[in-house]
Parts: C-alpha cells; structure tokens; sequence
C-alpha cells in the first residue's frame, strides 16, 4: 500500500546521499540503490545524491572555489545545494554524514519531518581523522546535530541502535528503529561460470578466500594481511580492495602484500573497481568471504556472499552477529587478531564439505530474512508515522 499525506496524495519524499548508481563505492551505496527502487512504489521518491549528472537522481556538486579547500567543506557545500532543492517534499530521508546535515537543514527550512539512516557513526571512526584532519571534527559535527534533532533515526542493526544510544545519549530511545540491510537474492545468486577466476589469476581447483571492500582501518585489512601468513601454502588470498583513505595506508597495505608475496603463492590483489557479476562470480566460488572489520554496523558484503552461498569468516563486532550465524553461516572470530582469523580460514579450507554446507544455509538465510520488499515496507512505514505526528508551523 502507498504511503499517503495528509491532502490524499502519495506522500514526496526525498532521499539524500553521497553515493548513487553509477558511483557506488561502499555498502551504504549499495543500500540505497536497492532500497530507493523498492520506494518507488510506496512514495513520491526522488534521488539527490553528490557527483556527475546522471538520469536517475538529482546529482549535485561542490561549490568550485572550494576544489582545493578539505573535502569535508567540499561535501556541506553540495549539501546546501541540496537543501535549495528540496522545498518541495514532504518528508527527507539522509543516510551518512555526507547528506545528514542537509536533510537537517532542510528540515529547519522547510518544517518537514527529516528521517535519518545511520549506517556508521563517525565518533567511532577516529581513523577517519588520517583522512580527513580538521575536516573530521566538521563530519562530527554534521552528524551529532542531524541525528539529536531527527524526527526518527534507522539503524542499520540492534548493535548500531545501541551504538547511537551511548555515543547520543540524548536522544530518545523511542524513535531510533531497526531496519536492516537487505539484499537481491536474484541478483547475488550462485555463478557457476569461472572466466573471471580464470582472468585474474584465481586458480579454482585451490581454496581460496576473497575479501572485497575498501582500503581503510575501518575494514581491517592489514589485521587480514597479517593472518595471511598463517594460512595453509595451498590457500589462495583474494583482495578486491582500492581506494585507500590515506597514502600511508596504502603504503602499509603494499608492504604487506609484497612480503606475503616473497613468502607463499597465491596472493592476488585486485585493485581496479570491478563489475557487479565478476564480484558475484568471485564470491560463488571463494571457500569463505573474509570480513574483518573492526567496525561493522552491519556489513552489506556479507549479505552478498551469504546470498552468492558462500561461508563467511568475520569479525564479532557490531552488526555482524545479526548477519552471520556463528557455526550456521559461518565463523566468528575476535576483531584485530590475526592467529584466530587464520585459524577460522583454515578450518574452513580443510573441511571444503562444511563450508559448502554453510554458504548453503547462509543463502538460505539471506533469502528469508534480508529480503529488500520487506525492508522497503518497514522504511514507508515509519515514513507514514512521522508524517502523521509532524506538526506544521503555522504561518503568522
């Protein structure tokens, strides 16, 4: 059923974001992608995301004499742009700090309701400040405001809502809800085929594990690096990662992998972005996915592999819990302790019968319970509560 205003109509609202198709680098891009088309057929929806112009969304971009000032400046002015854009919604809905602040501008300027999506939070990312320098204080700053002053705040796992309640204890417990991640089943399904194995170099008659993500200490690539050296010779590691967040990072990461190099056979990094379908055909035919984050809301890549009926090693932090059942979809090791993240990969790789059985129910898993529809009808939902509990300023 659609969600409706107050005049009878399908209720507008608007979806700010950083990331949108064809620009989509991290889960928090993924999650909008699937979850705007599902929507659109509940509201009034229109995209207003950041980059180059593209026929789907609303792209907008930062003011030009800031090209060489702080990226954090960089993204509040596009925010701002987005903000005179939106006058005439019903509702806005923001996810990350790159959009929060001007969903809640906009809801200062225009008295609508502003629902907010918190797939991370940046007082948890001190890491961030490598990256971002003052710049990080600034992402801080965006975030605490939009979400203490939010009509409703998603979060992405019961781990990420106790996240928000601790770091903002003001806010009120009540309108913080659960919605999880989803993930396309029909999409991220099994890919029998091996050209893309064959292309990179993967050989498919070893085990090998396949870690996918970003080069940031977020995601705990060096931690897997490290582990690496204790995998069994005949282990192939697979790194789909790029986009470091700072020279230094990638300099680490480089040394890593140029010594693991020197030392054992196997390991292959692949640094360029890949498409959708060589990433799923990676998946489907890895021993496990790796994941091991030392900061995870709730890890939409494991969904992926879960989905593409792989087994899942990975991190026993935040969300992830929710996602992986340890013995059932995979293991669960301690973040940032390489000897046990080997270890789990190990087990894995000498018992090819178990690690089937485990992407078997991990697709399982995801299908039943991570389905996009239901995340779609739960997200309208609370849109239709919100509205209804808006009270309008009246002119005067």
């Amino acid at each position: 059923m659609s969600t409706v205003n107050q005049a009878g109509d399908r209720l507008k609202v608007a979806l700010c974001t950083r990331e949108y198709p064809p620009e989509v680098y991290g889960g928090a891009g993924v999650h909008v992608e699937y979850l705007a088309k599902e929507l659109s057929k509940h509201v009034a929806l229109t995209v207003h995301c950041q980059g180059a112009d593209r026929p789907t969304a609303v792209a907008h971009q930062p003011w030009d004499r800031l090209e060489n000032d702080n990226p954090a400046l960089q993204t509040i002015s596009t925010g701002l742009s987005m903000v005179a854009a939106m006058g005439d919604v019903d509702l806005v809905h923001s996810h990350t700090w790159y959009a929060n602040m001007a969903g809640h501008l906009t809801s200062l300027l225009y008295g609508i309701p502003h629902v907010l999506t918190v797939h991370s939070l940046e007082p948890l990312r001190p890491w961030k400040a490598e990256q971002l320098g003052g710049g990080y204080a600034l992402s801080s700053w965006c975030e605490r405001d939009a979400v203490e002053n939010a009509a409703a705040v998603i979060a992405v796992s019961n781990g990420m809502k106790a996240d928000v309640l601790s770091t903002y204890p003001s806010v009120n417990p009540d309108k913080v809800r659960v919605i999880h991640n989803g993930i396309d089943a029909q999409q991220y399904a099994p890919d029998p085929d091996t050209e893309v194995l064959e292309r990179c170099g993967v050989d498919p008659h070893r085990p090998n594990v396949v870690f996918v993500g970003r080069i940031t200490r977020q995601k705990g690539v060096p931690v897997l690096l490290r582990a690496a050296a204790q995998l069994d010779p005949e282990v192939q590691l697979v790194l789909c990662a790029g986009q470091p967040d700072t020279p230094e990072l990638a300099l680490e990461v480089t040394d890593l992998v140029n010594n693991l190099r020197a030392t054992r056979s196997g390991v292959i990094w692949i640094e360029g972005m890949l498409d959708r379908h060589e990433v799923i055909q990676l998946l489907s035919h890895a021993t496990a996915f790796v994941c091991p984050s030392l900061y995870e809301p709730l890890g939409i890549v494991n969904l992926e592999a879960m989905a593409c009926g792989t087994a899942v090693v990975a991190s026993n932090v935040g969300g992830i819990p929710e996602v992986v059942a340890d013995g059932e979809t995979g293991l669960l090791v301690q973040p940032d302790e390489p000897q046990a993240l080997a270890d789990a990969l190990n087990t894995l790789a000498r018992d090819p019968q178990r690690a089937e059985a485990m992407g078997y129910a991990g697709r399982q898993r995801a299908i039943s319970e991570f389905d996009w529809t239901s995340i779609a009808s739960q997200t309208a939902t609370l849109y239709h509560e919100v509205a209804n509990s808006a009270v309008k300023p009246v002119d005067g």
